[in-house]
């Protein structure tokens, strides 16, 4: 017995630098943004920071995040779904899944200054064509062009990282779904369309919705990629954060604090519902 308690608190001992390092890094500046999004200019506590979030400009740029969010994580997340079920399912070379996986786990960690780069390297040349062919040969087609600059390219750039991130989240509930239901299904004498409709989708569900959620929350705290290309010019948060604590606005340090406050919140309602949903999905992985 006794042998089995020190076993067990020398087990403890190796999560102690865990904990520590989620403490200092995550913890004590979550806590210093919230404690300073209530702190007055003048000193003191108060809401009005948080109560300014809810006017212009600073609306406008909340919805511009959730904007780009939802686009970026609805459409990475189906098309995402697709390839990876086109890679796994039966009958596929191996070697495609092994492919992808690798390059999804490359791809997927690649943002900021370099991915802004690469952009502008491989698609910028194609949006000084279009914007030659508006301005000077006045083409309809081209009346509204193509840039990388505006928030059409932020959402470009974003799906470079969320389709391989989807990938990897939606691989192992694609695995989940045993050969034996199809089989069974096909004894039972339904067609493709009747077992995606009463067993694929809804055992993959959750698996989805969680990995959309998980998508959302990646694409709205996105910071470097946004303003490599944008230079702060597209209404996203993280820009203005970034604004604000590079020193160009000083009339309030704290704004900044109750804008990312804001942000908190809504990531951490996007948290409460990818929760239950991540472990109704596990449900399958067993």
């Amino acid at each position: 017995m006794a042998s089995g308690r020190r076993r067990l608190s020398l087990a403890w001992i190796g999560t102690l630098p865990f904990f520590g390092y989620t403490i200092l890094f995550l913890f004590l500046p979550a806590g210093s943004v919230i404690a300073g999004a209530f702190q007055a200019k003048a000193g003191g506590y108060t809401l009005d920071n948080v109560r300014t979030l809810f006017h212009q400009p600073y609306i406008d740029y909340y919805w511009g995040s959730i904007k780009v969010s939802l686009i970026t994580s609805l459409l990475g997340g189906v098309v995402g779904l697709f390839i990876a079920y086109a890679a796994i399912r039966e009958g596929t070379p191996r070697w495609i899944r092994s492919m992808l996986t690798t390059f999804s786990g490359v791809a997927a960690n690649f943002g900021g200054i370099p991915l802004a780069f690469a952009f502008i390297a491989t698609l910028g040349p194609l949006g000084i064509l279009t914007t030659f062919l508006q301005n000077q040969l006045h083409w309809p087609i081209y009346q509204h062009g193509f840039s990388l600059f505006n928030a059409l390219g932020v959402e470009l750039a974003y799906m470079y990282f969320q389709l391989p991130l989807m990938i990897l989240v939606i691989a192992p509930a694609i695995d989940g779904l045993r050969k034996e239901w199809r089989e069974a299904s096909a004894n039972l004498g339904a067609s493709q369309l009747q077992f995606w409709r009463y067993v694929g989708l809804p055992v993959l569900m959750p698996s989805i919705l969680g990995a959309i959620i998980l998508l959302f929350g990646n694409a709205f705290a996105a910071y470097a990629t946004a303003y490599s290309l944008t230079s702060g010019s597209v209404h996203l948060v993280p820009l203005l954060i970034g604004a604000y604590y590079s020193g160009n606005v000083l009339d309030n340090p704290h704004l900044a604090q109750a804008m990312a406050f804001g942000m908190f919140v809504v990531l951490a309602v996007m948290m409460l519902v990818y929760i239950p949903l991540q472990r109704r999905a596990a449900r399958w992985a067993k």
